[in-house]
């Protein structure tokens, strides 16, 4: 049941599932002490059979704004070694570069940095 009280020039909204002035205190959550919520992520590029190294180096400065030789430094580790992490930083960043990168067709993870 859901009530209007009127006290003078003011209407207070009722409500049973709230109690006014009674508050609860929740215990902590429990979590890993060990893991950081500022420790870093990484993005990371897997090399696929479709895109060319040519337009990955373009992906690579256009979105990342690395310089050319930098850019084709990081396709080479894709395509040699199948992967390279070409960011690092907050979880929140690495999430939309990861997003990004999808858009331009890239394979790309994002994942916490192993310390």
């Amino acid at each position: 049941m859901i009530t209007w009280r009127g006290l003078g020039s003011e209407t207070v909204f009722v409500s049973p599932l709230l109690s006014v002035g009674e508050t609860e205190t929740l215990p902590r959550a429990d979590f890993d002490e060990a893991v950081s919520l500022d420790s870093p992520w990484q993005v990371v590029v897997w090399n696929d059979p479709v895109n060319l190294m040519s337009f990955v180096t373009y992906v690579f400065r256009s979105h990342f704004g690395f310089s050319t030789e930098k850019a084709q430094r990081l396709m080479l580790a894709v395509h040699e070694e199948g992967k390279a992490v070409v960011f690092t930083g907050s979880r929140e960043e690495a999430e939309q570069h990861t997003s990004a990168l999808h858009g331009w067709g890239l394979w790309a993870t994002f994942e916490r940095v192993e310390v």
